[in-house]
């Protein structure tokens, strides 16, 4: 493995085992990280057979780095004060800004598409992870209401992290989208998505 690879996984290790101590609620803490240890999982096992660039391991980590941090406080309860004070936020955005962050794994899935399974098309390479990741918002929200509904009603809500907001799950969704449309037009506008060296965006 890589070197970037290596020093995702070991940062992302580090800060799992500082949050694993004392968090708010334990309940929370598991229901939070398991599915973060499945996404983890997922990327080193196909970073074994598929070496991606520093940009996409850099990107892939953030999301599992603000869950975890997410996971110990409850999103609700992150030390975000500075942030929601200064743009006069009516409620803790953290969890909007982990949603963001999902939107991230677009890229990598791009980068696959275009240099292992070799698409030329670029309006598959672009759309076609855009949808993922819209599938893949819709399906968490979901998987998050089964939990509210089925765990210790304050664990529930904890999770939800809706913060009273009835939109809440759509908003999450959109900071999902708004993500991948970030780096999607990274990606097109600086041609960054290549199979070294030659850049394949957009030929």
């Amino acid at each position: 493995m890589r070197l970037a690879p290596t020093i995702v996984f070991t940062l992302y290790i580090l800060l799992s085992i500082v949050c694993a101590i004392n968090p708010y609620d334990r309940a929370v803490w598991w229901a939070e990280n398991i599915p973060i240890w499945i996404v983890m999982g997922i990327i080193f096992l196909v970073s074994r057979a598929h070496s991606f660039s520093n940009t996409s391991y850099v990107l892939m980590a953030i999301f599992p780095m603000l869950h975890t941090i997410g996971g110990h406080y409850t999103f609700e309860r992150v030390p975000f004060g500075a942030i929601t004070e200064f743009f006069e936020f009516s409620r803790n955005h953290f969890d909007r800004l982990a949603h963001f962050s999902v939107g991230f794994y677009a890229y990598p899935f791009a980068e696959y598409l275009r240099n292992k399974v070799r698409v030329q098309s670029s309006g598959i390479v672009y759309f076609f992870p855009f949808c993922f990741i819209l599938a893949l918002a819709g399906f968490y929200e979901i998987v998050e209401w089964l939990y509210a509904v089925s765990a210790d009603p304050e664990a529930g809500i904890a999770v939800l992290g809706s913060q009273g907001d009835i939109w809440d799950a759509q908003k999450d969704m959109l900071a999902d989208s708004l993500g991948a449309i970030c780096v999607l037009l990274y990606a097109g506008i600086f041609r960054t998505l290549k199979d070294s060296p030659n850049y394949l965006m957009g030929k």
